[in-house]
């Protein structure tokens, strides 16, 4: 998982494939043998440069901190017809759920969501032919060869969009971080004051169900104006946009000043953010159940909201069970329902 402040989302690189080698311009040459044929060998391709998704990193922070990836040049062609060697392609392993963009133009280059898939971001140059291509019958002794050709040189705009099972949404505050440290080995930052959480953090839940695991993700909290970029805004909406099931968590403690308030907020800025988004499957989650005030409040908010919501204490362990079971069912109902919609 993510170490606190080391989590980075954007980043603009320039990448450079390697330019084919040169073709080789040589005639066969040996004792006794005085005008030998042509024999100049083709030049190597350059290298790609080759972007992979992998589960093993989280972050675009180790790809930001080198700027440049230039893939090796092609070797030129040899004489006794020797192909130059090709030039190494690099490979630049990013998280699961990195896009791609040309940074100059905007479009969509990639939008790497497996574990393991990739795409060459760009091509390494084509070996130029040695002269002993040029031969025929007509013309026994060219002294024509081709220049490799360049490779692609871009700079390459990367964003990052999470890729989890379940996305925590709510106010700062909300239990949110409390939630994840409890339910996952992650350790996200806890304190009681907003924006605590200023980065994603991802962690794996065991369900004791079907799926037998759930990645949950918890989301830096949404302020009310964040769909116009107030407060963390666009930079943390887009985590959840990838999300199967948003996990809606409200306070409702005697420290939040009005539950039924703040959910309307949350729901209000998702909507606004993406209307489809507002769509995906969800659950409420009341949080903080501690006493009877809280739990009158919580109740309160279910019956307004008409939501079949649960209660917990994340730091009384309660109602830990039952959110697991849960969430597993509402994500492999939604799974279900993907498929069934996409055959």
């Amino acid at each position: 998982m993510k170490q606190d402040g080391m989590f980075r989302d954007e980043a603009v690189l320039h990448v450079r494939a390697g330019k084919g080698g040169d073709g080789c311009c040589s005639f066969h040459r040996e004792k006794y043998v005085t005008q030998g044929g042509p024999d100049g060998g083709d030049g190597g391709h350059g290298g790609n440069v080759v972007f992979v998704a992998t589960s093993h990193e989280n972050s675009l922070f180790r790809v930001a901190r080198q700027r440049e990836h230039f893939a090796e040049h092609g070797r030129p062609g040899g004489p006794n017809n020797c192909s130059g060697a090709q030039g190494e392609s690099i490979e630049i392993r990013v998280p699961i759920g990195t896009q791609i963009k040309d940074a100059r133009r905007g479009n969509l280059l990639a939008d790497l969501k497996e574990d393991g898939e990739q795409i060459v971001i760009a091509e390494g140059g084509r070996g130029g032919k040695g002269n002993a291509r040029f031969a025929s019958a007509t013309h026994q002794t060219p002294d024509r060869f081709d220049k490799g050709t360049p490779g692609e040189d871009r700079q390459v705009a990367l964003e990052l969009k999470l890729v989890a099972n379940v996305g925590f949404v709510g106010l700062p505050n909300a239990g949110k971080s409390t939630l994840l440290r409890t339910l996952t080995s992650a350790r996200p930052r806890v304190g009681a004051y907003p924006f605590t959480t200023l980065d994603p953090s991802l962690g794996v839940m065991e369900t004791g169900a079907d799926p037998p695991t759930l990645v949950l993700a918890d989301i830096p909290g949404l302020i009310e104006g964040a769909n116009e970029g107030k407060g963390l805004g666009h930079q943390f909406l887009r985590h959840v946009e990838r999300t199967q099931v948003l996990l809606h968590l409200v306070d409702c403690s005697v420290a939040s000043e009005d539950p039924w308030t703040d959910f309307q907020t949350i729901r209000q800025e998702i909507t606004a953010f993406s209307p489809e988004l507002s769509q995906r499957s969800w659950l409420l989650l009341a949080t903080k159940i501690e006493d009877d005030a809280s739990r009158l409040r919580a109740q309160d908010l279910m019956e307004k909201s008409g939501q079949d919501g649960l209660m917990i204490s994340a730091a009384m362990a309660q109602g830990l069970d039952a959110l697991r079971f849960r969430l597993a069912a509402i994500v492999k109902e939604t799974a279900l329902r993907i498929t069934s919609e996409q055959g």
